[in-house]
C-alpha cells in the first residue's frame, strides 16, 4: 500500500510540475524584472546627461549676457563689485540654478589673448579650489577672461555616479568667455 501511495504522489507531483512549467501567465513579469534595472539605469542616466547639457547652456547664456556689461564698460562705470556681477549672472539663469555656494566666478584682466590659458580649478584629487579667483573687469581695450563654474548636484547620484567629476560627487559645469573691452570712456 505504501508503494502505491508513493507512486500516486510521485505521478501527481509530476503532473503539477508539468502543468506549472506550461503556465506562461507570469512570463512577462519575470522578463520585465530581468531588464528593469538596466533599462531604468539607462533612462535615468540619459535624463541626467540632458539636464547637465541644458544647465551648461543656461550657464553659458548667463555668462555671455552678463559679460557684456564688462565688455561695454557698464560694470566698471557703475562700480560693479564681484557680488553685483554675481547677481547679474544669477538674474540671467532664469531661476534654474540657485546662486548659493555652488556658483564660483573668476574675472581676470589679461596681458594678451595667449595668456587666456588659466588652468583648471580642480586639483588631482577632484577638489574644487577657487582661492585664486578674483574680480578684475579691466579698463577700456583690456583683455578680460570671465570664467564661471557651477557645482551641479546630480539628480540621481547613485545611478549617475560616473558623471561626477568632483570629489564631492557633483558635476562641475563651466562657461568661459575671453574678450577685449570696448573703448568706453573715450
Amino acid at each position: 500500500m505504501r508503494s502505491l501511495n508513493a507512486g500516486f504522489l510521485s505521478s501527481r507531483l509530476q503532473r503539477k510540475l508539468a502543468s506549472w512549467a506550461r503556465d506562461h501567465r507570469g512570463q512577462t513579469a519575470v522578463e520585465f524584472a530581468l531588464i528593469a534595472a538596466p533599462f531604468f539605469f539607462i533612462i535615468f542616466g540619459l535624463l541626467e546627461i540632458c539636464l547637465i547639457f541644458i544647465m551648461t547652456t543656461v550657464l553659458e547664456h548667463a555668462v555671455s549676457d552678463s559679460s557684456r556689461e564688462i565688455r561695454t564698460g557698464q560694470a566698471q562705470q557703475a562700480g560693479f563689485s564681484k557680488v553685483e556681477f554675481r547677481n547679474s549672472v544669477c538674474d540671467e539663469m532664469f531661476g534654474l540654478m540657485s546662486c548659493d555656494s555652488n556658483l564660483h566666478i573668476d574675472v581676470k584682466r589679461l596681458n594678451s589673448f595667449s595668456a587666456a590659458s588659466l588652468g583648471s580649478p580642480v586639483d588631482s584629487d577632484g577638489n574644487f579650489d577657487d582661492s585664486s579667483f578674483d574680480f578684475q573687469p579691466g579698463g577700456a581695450n583690456d583683455i578680460v577672461a570671465v570664467r564661471v563654474y557651477y557645482e551641479w548636484g546630480l539628480v540621481t547620484p547613485i545611478l549617475s555616479a560616473p558623471l561626477a567629476n568632483l570629489a564631492n560627487g557633483k558635476h562641475l559645469i563651466s562657461a568661459t568667455t575671453v574678450f577685449r573691452n570696448e573703448p568706453f570712456g573715450d
